[in-house]
């Protein structure tokens, strides 16, 4: 009899492990979807079309704790650098983005990172947004 329950718990457990473990591949891919839809709207090559979980931290948002997860990928301005971008993702949902020269976080969202430290957000009025490579070589 107990040589049963012992079976059906392991059983157990390893169905669940397998539930979180696609659970997550789910989650990493809506963030690869999320990262390409990012770089093609800013202009930008996602380098080896992949997204790694860096960190995870819990948010409270409007009252409620909710898991958030972020996402480290490398992106190239002009396609002979390579640059890190990060994205948080709670559910399915986008909560801050970074890119090398767009730092953006979304209302609800105050812009700490867990990944790198924290930063100002808004920007002062005297910040004066960096160029990207390609436009700079297009000038002269």
């Amino acid at each position: 009899m107990m040589s049963k329950f012992g079976d059906l718990f392991l059983l157990l457990l390893f169905g669940i492990l397998v539930g979180l473990w696609l659970k997550l591949i789910r989650a990493r891919e809506r963030a690869m979807d999320e990262a390409r839809r990012q770089c093609e709207r800013h202009g930008l090559q996602l380098l080896d079309e992949s997204v790694s979980l860096r960190a995870m931290r819990l948010r409270r948002r409007h009252g409620e704790l909710a898991l958030e997860r972020c996402y480290g990928f490398e992106v190239s301005i002009d396609g002979d650098d390579r640059e890190s971008g990060r994205l948080w993702m709670r559910g399915n949902a986008m909560t801050e983005l970074s890119l090398p020269t767009i730092e953006l976080a979304l209302p609800d969202s105050p812009a700490t990172d867990a990944c790198h430290g924290s930063m100002p957000y808004p920007l002062p009025d005297n910040v004066v947004p960096l160029r990207r490579l390609r436009d700079e070589r297009k000038d002269h």
